[in-house]
């Protein structure tokens, strides 16, 4: 059976309930957060706008058929959701006085692995491309995504506040 046909192992599952997760406490935060909107920039509404189409798509293409013609179209939304919130993020320097904050290596790797991830599926190495996923999706969404509840950055404030 080819990596394509398997289904998600054990840690896919794991990624995909962290995602429904971390979807389900973001959209919790920009609910209670609403008194706070019109304050909010443009850029972090785009950055928040890509990160829940990347966290939507997320547990579909962990847990469903793979290497078909959907799973492809998926996989490019899903690439280029990740690419424009790392791009987006290099603009959105609140903290560390308008500074890059360490979470913006996240950003970097992210803009690194993507081409990685397409090009491992455009050569059919089914293992490397699965690796690269699941390493993104365990680095760049949810270890990135649960850094922006502590430390009183904005989702924290208002999912916590």
């Amino acid at each position: 059976m080819t990596n394509a046909l398997q289904g998600p192992d054990r840690y896919e599952k794991l990624l995909s309930g962290g995602a429904v997760l971390l979807l389900t406490a973001v959209i919790a935060a920009i609910l209670r957060g609403h008194a706070d909107w019109p304050r909010i920039p443009a850029s972090i509404w785009a950055h928040l706008a890509t990160m829940l189409i990347a966290l939507v798509l997320t547990p579909v293409m962990l847990l469903r058929r793979r290497g078909d013609a959907r799973h492809r179209m998926l996989g490019w939304i899903w690439c280029i959701s990740l690419v424009g919130t790392a791009l987006i993020s290099f603009d959105i320097r609140v903290t560390n006085h308008g500074g890059f904050s360490i979470i913006h290596l996240l950003s970097i790797w992210t803009l690194v692995m993507v081409p990685r991830i397409v090009w491992a599926a455009r050569t059919h190495r089914q293992t490397a491309h699965r690796r690269a996923v699941r390493g993104m999706v365990t680095g760049a969404l949810l270890i990135a995504g649960f850094f922006t509840f502590p430390f009183n950055r904005l989702l924290g404030h208002w999912l916590f506040g």
